[in-house]
């Protein structure tokens, strides 16, 4: 079972997070593996085993349980380095040399998509899907965790 965290927290200004991976419905639809999505109420839910507002210790009961996990910039990646369990992360504006773990598979296009100023509010920053890896450079990276894919 992988876990996937495809958004990120909503901004005030009601707008797409800069840092929410355009292409999860692709990269989704060639994983051959049981999915569970986590996140908040209000999210859109992407696959059938959506869950919401875990408490930290059932999320932490998840993450130990999978075979890898996939997210944007968000909690999970911090969450899952505390527990010492390596997967994926989407960069687009943010800089993983900054925000990123090592450990992690940090899949970043171009430093040229990073903000100036990496530690300012997210409603200053324009949403840019171009800013995102392609779909078939995460399934190559979900490979390096022995994902069956179709």
């Amino acid at each position: 079972m992988i876990i996937i965290s495809p958004f990120s927290r909503g901004i005030r200004n009601g707008q797409t997070h800069p840092k929410n991976y355009p292409y999860w419905k692709e990269v989704i639809s060639h994983i051959d593996e049981e999915i569970i999505q986590v996140g908040v109420h209000g999210e859109e839910q992407l696959v059938p085993d959506f869950r919401c507002n875990l408490a930290l210790y059932e999320l932490a009961a998840l993450v130990t349980q999978c075979k890898t996990w996939a997210s944007c910039d968000s909690f999970l990646q911090h969450f899952c380095w505390d527990l010492h369990k390596p997967g994926i992360v989407l960069f687009g504006q943010s800089d993983p040399n900054i925000f990123g773990h090592p450990e992690n598979v940090n899949l970043l296009k171009d430093r040229k998509y990073l903000r100036e100023k990496q530690f300012w509010i997210w409603e200053q920053a324009e949403y840019l899907d171009e800013s995102f890896v392609d779909p078939e450079v995460v399934l190559d990276a979900l490979k390096k965790f022995d994902v069956k894919l179709k």
